[in-house]
């Protein structure tokens, strides 16, 4: 849905979709220079779906002489800003090897997710880069889940996520001048009509919630639906909110009865106009 060989792109954020224009997989596509052919495509995904997305895109390789292949001895890493703040740019870490970095790329979603570093499994990223802390996957879920940014099948469940709703075009991730992909007449007509009702925001709950089935109904004070729970961990999350409610207090309850109260925000990194 973008163009990675467009001058400049070194990094591309996108989606693959079904013929229904609903989501199949969240990618990340960078160039890597590989030593023995050239120019490559390291692409990035969630690795719950890496088989699948293997099968998906070997189904495209039609007489054509491109290799496909899982790469175990490489790791990607987030560097996250230290900032929280949307209007002001962090800087850019610098590397003290900057040969041994595959990838160094600023995130193409948003800079609130600072930068990509891909490097093979034997170099520890803190030998290159020493003013980061090594964090875990739970401070990553937590400063996505705080910001409002998807990823992954527990926030874009395939088949069912649309990728206007999962705002896609606020994270870069979606070309609207480039040639037909599978799914572009949904995903073009919603977008050019400018109608979506339902957005991916980022919540916050009264209290954390266990024993929560997927797409837990969101309501209103008064009962109206308002929405559907994705994903999150501790109090935050996403929910796919239906705009005519996202201002009110709505009402979240887990399958063993517990119900708590939940609060949607607007991103930062959102256009202003939103």
């Amino acid at each position: 849905m973008g163009l990675l060989e467009e001058p400049g792109h070194t990094a591309m954020y996108s989606h693959m979709l079904n013929v229904q224009g609903r989501t199949l997989y969240d990618i990340m596509l960078y160039s890597l220079k590989e030593a023995d052919a050239g120019l490559g495509v390291f692409l990035e995904c969630d690795s719950m779906i890496r088989d699948s997305i293997l099968r998906h895109l070997k189904v495209y390789k039609i007489r054509r002489k491109v290799k496909i292949n899982p790469c175990p001895e490489l790791s990607v890493w987030a560097v996250l800003p230290k900032h929280k703040n949307a209007d002001q740019e962090a800087s850019k870490p610098e590397l003290s090897s900057q040969d041994k970095a595959l990838v160094w790329e600023t995130d193409p979603r948003t800079q609130e997710m600072g930068w990509r570093l891909v490097l093979d499994n034997q170099v520890d990223p803190l030998d290159i880069i020493s003013s980061c802390q090594k964090g875990d996957t739970e401070e990553y879920y937590r400063h996505r889940y705080a910001i409002g940014l998807p990823e992954g099948v527990k926030d874009l469940p395939p088949g069912v996520a649309l990728p206007l709703e999962s705002n896609l075009v606020y994270m870069e991730g979606i070309s609207f001048s480039k040639g037909c992909y599978i799914g572009q007449e949904l995903t073009a007509r919603t977008h050019h009509t400018g109608v979506v009702r339902k957005r991916l925001m980022p919540v916050r709950l009264s209290a954390p919630v266990q024993d929560l089935e997927e797409g837990a109904a969101l309501q209103t004070q008064s009962g109206k639906p308002a929405g559907k729970h994705r994903a999150g961990v501790g109090e935050l999350g996403l929910s796919l909110i239906r705009m005519a409610h996202a201002k009110e207090v709505l009402t979240l309850k887990s399958s063993n009865g517990t119900t708590v109260t939940l609060r949607a925000s607007v991103p930062d990194w959102w256009p202003k106009d939103v």
